[in-house]
């Protein structure tokens, strides 16, 4: 059966090589006579799978000591809460910088436990680029300031993050986690859904300095309380163990293509061919978000004609094309373009593009 161009924002695309190797321990993994989905959380393979996929992620991100790797789940929507839930003391405030819709979520929810204020926001412009670090404001009384690294809808992602001092920085990564190196001492939280670049949904990868996770406020529910985690080993309770396992496939195979730096080569090079045509096409095509701040991850872009974009995603679809069409809210196509979607499918992107230009311009 031939594979699509699976452009989904998430759940996303897996490398065909980590769906093989999954299909071939689907049944018996390494000899034990049962599935992955099958064996218990506290066996000795389960517990090496957990460890296995800790260490990977600590040696491609290159997570010094002093942090904790924690697997937990509800998604990023469940981080929104557990993060002021756990930080955000009394007398203090939490300080966003609302760069869309995912922003504004997190946002929304740390009002349910205090009164958070906005540090920089790019409202103004629509969300079609990252608020200047030189605008963000960090009241003195922060408890921490949450960014977003890649907003999906908007096509915008972080290129440089902000410097916060004293003031602990944290960071919702769901939609671009290990797409390229990062200097995780800069931050004292980051949470990520699985996804879009780690694996099936499931799954939620939480980092966090250790200082930062030793006065959670008792009335936190234990479920509710990072402790808990850090405590066992994040098998406090039954773990998504097949997301894990999926989570420990995808390193391997990030770590056999040459690591981070290899990867923000190869997404560099696949969504160039897709922001090129955009580029060259005489405003027939039209990127939505900034040049500066546009996303290795989401390619947002727009036509004149509304009813041409309609046309565009019904041909697309009869070629074997997923997931252009843009987020309900905003409209328009976008193309993501994650770690596992390969090569060839954004060349297949850029020549459709080319000749429905052709064809339509």
């Amino acid at each position: 059966m031939a594979r699509a161009y699976n452009f989904n924002a998430g759940p996303a695309a897996l490398p065909l090589e980590v769906l093989k190797r999954a299909q071939e321990e689907m049944v018996d993994y390494r000899g034990i006579g049962m599935s992955v989905m099958e064996i218990s959380h506290r066996s000795k393979e389960f517990e090496a799978i957990n460890d296995e996929a800790q260490s990977l992620l600590r040696e491609l991100l290159n997570i010094p000591k002093g942090y904790k790797v924690m697997f937990l789940q509800g998604g990023a929507s469940t981080q929104f809460a557990m993060v002021p839930m756990n930080l955000l003391s009394s007398g203090k405030t939490a300080a966003f910088v609302h760069t869309g819709s995912w922003a504004e979520k997190a946002y929304k929810e740390a009002k349910l436990f205090g009164d958070p204020v906005l540090a920089a926001s790019s409202e103004t412009n629509q969300f079609t680029s990252i608020p200047a670090l030189s605008e963000i404001h960090i009241p003195d009384n922060a408890a921490y300031l949450h960014i977003t690294s890649n907003e999906t809808i908007g096509g915008i992602q972080y290129g440089t993050f902000p410097q916060t001092g004293n003031v602990p920085l944290i960071a919702d990564m769901s939609s671009d986690i290990v797409s390229r190196p990062i200097d995780v001492s800069q931050f004292s939280l980051i949470y990520a859904g699985a996804q879009k670049n780690l694996g099936p949904s499931g799954v939620t990868l939480v980092i966090a300095r250790d200082s930062l996770l030793q006065n959670s406020p008792k009335s936190v529910p234990t479920m509710l309380r990072y402790d808990t985690h850090v405590e066992n080993n994040s098998l406090y309770n039954t773990p998504p163990a097949y997301s894990v396992y999926m989570v420990k496939l995808v390193l391997e195979w990030i770590k056999e293509k040459g690591g981070l730096q290899a990867i923000e080569q190869m997404n560099k090079e696949k969504t160039s061919l897709i922001y090129n045509t955009i580029d060259q096409s005489n405003g027939f095509y039209r990127g939505v978000a900034a040049r500066e701040d546009r996303s290795l991850m989401n390619i947002t872009f727009r036509m004149a004609d509304e009813n041409l974009e309609k046309v565009f995603i019904k041909e697309s679809e009869a070629l074997g094309f997923v997931g252009l069409k843009g987020h309900r809210s905003v409209g328009g196509l976008r193309a993501s373009t994650y770690n596992s979607v390969p090569h060839e499918s954004c060349s297949a992107l850029q020549q459709f593009m080319v000749d429905f230009q052709r064809r339509n311009g």
